[in-house]
């Protein structure tokens, strides 16, 4: 019985360990845990004209004559457009970086099972990627413009991809994790 109790927490040691000495070993976990860019392309082919960058994780595409609204997984960006509050540090930045590199851009979207078709607003919930195969979500968290975000504790298929970038954001200090940015 003692033993179904320490369990849980040796497995979890020994991930953490595995994970650091990984870390340490000069290899780079994004080759590790990148899907590769063929499997990527077969499951995403398809590509949408973005409309119009509404703020950092919500965008709109058009998708068959139809305009859509889409809410990036795994990442949340301060607010700027919820006329409920009020500007966040670091929001008007990310809206801004998102608009440089999507408006009027073709992307590829890719649904997760894992989160459902849509949200409570209606909004398409998936992972954004630009032509070159580039993970958009990813890219916000790791540049510093995101914050990873699992919504209700609900695992999502680039999670710990999205947890390492928001640490390597912490680390190198970008975006909302430099010295002095949100005062």
């Amino acid at each position: 019985m003692k033993y179904r109790k320490i369990l849980p927490h040796l497995l979890f040691a020994i991930l953490v360990v595995i994970f650091v000495l990984l870390n340490n070993s000069g290899l780079k976990l994004d080759k590790i845990i990148q899907p590769s860019q063929q499997n990527l392309e077969s499951s995403v082919k398809e590509t949408f004209k973005v409309t119009k960058v509404v703020d950092g994780d919500t965008i709109k595409v058009l998708v068959n004559n139809k305009e859509e609204t889409v809410r990036l997984i795994g990442i949340d960006t301060p607010e700027v457009v919820d006329p409920r509050k009020t500007v966040e540090c670091f929001g008007i930045e990310a809206s801004n970086k998102a608009k440089e590199i999507l408006n009027g851009k073709n992307v590829r979207l890719e649904s997760d099972s894992t989160q459902g078709n849509k949200d409570k607003y209606g909004r398409l919930l998936r992972y954004v990627f630009l032509e070159d195969y580039t993970n958009f979500n990813k890219f916000m968290i790791l540049e510093g413009y995101a914050h990873e975000y699992t919504y209700n504790s609900n695992p999502y298929k680039y999670q710990l991809e999205f947890k390492i970038a928001e640490r390597q954001a912490r680390e190198n200090k970008k975006g909302l994790w430099a010295d002095n940015i949100c005062g």
